[in-house]
């Protein structure tokens, strides 16, 4: 489970692209046969309902949710393709569903996804939801983690395109965090359980993306459902689906998460969590915050208000329009010095032929 040719051979190329709602999930949803449960855990603010499917019969119950965050829909991707990985069930799939049983919430915030907003329909962000539970998606969540009583959480996100790796040229295309269960952020025995799971991942990825993993920023908020899960002393890992070169529409971070899913899984399945280290964590480099969607330098060029060797920094504003997702650049900063970001794409006015293209069809963007 989690080979190169599984992930080509059960891709589910019918959901793709950024923009995946409830009405695109269903279609599959309703081919699953009698060894999946599906079933609705309940209606969100706007009534759509929210699914839950629970597949396996084995002793560690694995529990995960995806698109809490409306907008957030790479980890919703992969985890339609692993459950038509298991839909076309192989022995070695077997022998892992012996093991582990799966509960999954493909999309826990269906307006929001419907809307492609991070909120659900009552403006509420459902990860500052965990402690008062006023919103009925956290209810449900809440209910279906009390009742299936995981021995892991999987808590599966999307992050921005500006998040590098340490200080280097690298975008974090996929983070991980296992959340802090108090604000001194001490380890326990399910935290560090969750770190060691975190190490194997990193290790597979760094075959697929080597120098491109990055660690979120454990700050405590116990207001976080992977914080509040945590507290409950359940192995709580939070999973960020970020940038590849050239990839906005998420689809080679979709298979990048599917291998860390896989690991994560056989790791748990296998009792392989000791194999693996708190030092092997801990070197994970935190995540920064110093990409930009275009770099443009020497912006001097296009704005004789800018100093000579000065930059412009640009980041793309997702917009929903019929049905897709529009990239539309925006200024962030203009007037600072080569070196504060690195850029996605990079140009050099003295030197590049896209200015004349920037002119004419960004500029108006950016807010000049």
């Amino acid at each position: 489970m989690g080979k190169s040719s599984d992930y080509l051979n059960f891709k589910l190329t019918s959901v793709s692209g950024r923009y995946v709602t409830n009405d695109h999930i269903y279609e599959f949803l309703s081919t699953l046969d009698e060894s999946f449960h599906l079933d609705i855990l309940g209606l969100s603010v706007k009534k759509r309902p929210i699914y839950g499917i629970t597949v396996g019969h084995g002793p560690k119950r694995i529990f995960m949710w995806s698109q809490m965050h409306g907008n957030e829909s790479t980890t919703t991707k992969t985890v339609l393709d692993l459950l038509n990985f298991i839909k076309h069930s192989s022995p070695s799939t077997e022998e892992l569903l012996n093991k582990v049983t799966l509960k999954i919430i493909p999309i826990l915030n269906p307006d929001g996804a419907f809307n492609y907003t991070r909120f659900n329909a009552n403006e509420v962000d459902l990860n500052r939801d965990a402690q008062k539970r006023k919103q009925p998606e956290s209810k449900i969540l809440r209910k279906a983690f009390d009742k299936f009583a995981p021995h892991y959480c999987f808590n599966l996100h999307d992050q921005r395109t500006i998040f590098n790796v340490g200080n280097l040229n690298y975008p974090a295309t996929v983070s991980f965090l296992a959340p802090a269960f108090d604000r001194q952020r001490n380890n326990s025995e399910s935290r560090t359980r969750a770190m060691c799971i975190i190490a194997a991942m990193n290790q597979k990825l760094q075959d697929y993306i080597p120098g491109q993993v990055g660690r979120f920023d454990d700050s405590f908020n116990p207001n976080c459902v992977g914080d509040t899960f945590q507290m409950q002393k359940v192995p709580t890992i939070l999973f960020e689906a970020g940038h590849y070169q050239e990839d906005y529409q998420r689809e080679k971070t979709r298979e990048f998460i599917w291998y860390a899913l896989c690991t994560a899984i056989r790791t748990i399945a296998n009792d392989e969590i000791n194999n693996f280290s708190l030092n092997q964590y801990y070197k994970i480099p935190e995540n920064n915050k110093r990409y930009v969607d275009i770099l443009v330098e020497n912006a001097h060029v296009l704005d004789n208000s800018l100093n000579e060797k000065d930059c412009v920094s640009i980041l793309y504003k997702e917009v929903l329009d019929k049905d897709k997702i529009n990239f539309i650049p925006t200024l962030l900063e203009k007037g600072f010095k080569p070196g504060q970001y690195f850029g996605h794409k990079t140009l050099n006015c003295l030197i590049d032929t896209d200015a004349n293209w920037l002119r004419s069809q960004e500029i108006k963007d950016w807010g000049y």
